[in-house]
């Protein structure tokens, strides 16, 4: 039951984005655990960009395929893609003469936006359960 009210639906953005939140934050702190390894690469996780491709499809001149009648409404395309935080080493910058990669004030600094975001994630997924049971109980709490 509760996997289709969370997990099988259409609805199931809000425990996979925070499934991402939780998964940079262990990345970010391997990242700044490792700050003075010699020839570490640092590590970022994908998520939010992929979800994007998942709800509005990737329609080669970037319209959507349906029209919405509301602008508060989400566009809807059946996919058969399923966004997932995928974990990737980051190869492009070298910093230092060790070849670590890893900046520590970036990386302090994301890790401050990711808890931000994760607690906004906790916020809104406490509120959505909270409308469940309203409408569960008919409101009569």
């Amino acid at each position: 039951m509760l996997g289709q009210v969370f997990g099988e639906g259409n609805f199931d953005y809000l425990p996979r984005a925070m499934t991402a939140a939780s998964m940079r934050q262990e990345v970010i702190s391997h990242n700044i655990a490792n700050v003075n390894t010699p020839n570490y690469r640092k590590t970022n996780v994908e998520f939010e960009d992929m979800l994007a491709r998942e709800i509005y499809g990737d329609e080669p001149d970037g319209t959507l395929p349906m029209v919405r009648t509301h602008d508060k409404h989400l566009p809807f395309k059946p996919s058969e893609f399923h966004a997932e935080p995928t974990m990737i080493e980051d190869h492009t910058t070298i910093m230092r003469v060790d070849d670590n990669n890893v900046d520590i004030d970036i990386e302090m600094a994301t890790l401050a936006k990711n808890q931000l975001y994760y607690n906004a994630l906790v916020t809104e997924f406490g509120a959505y359960t909270s409308r469940l049971k309203n409408v569960i109980t008919s409101g009569q709490g």
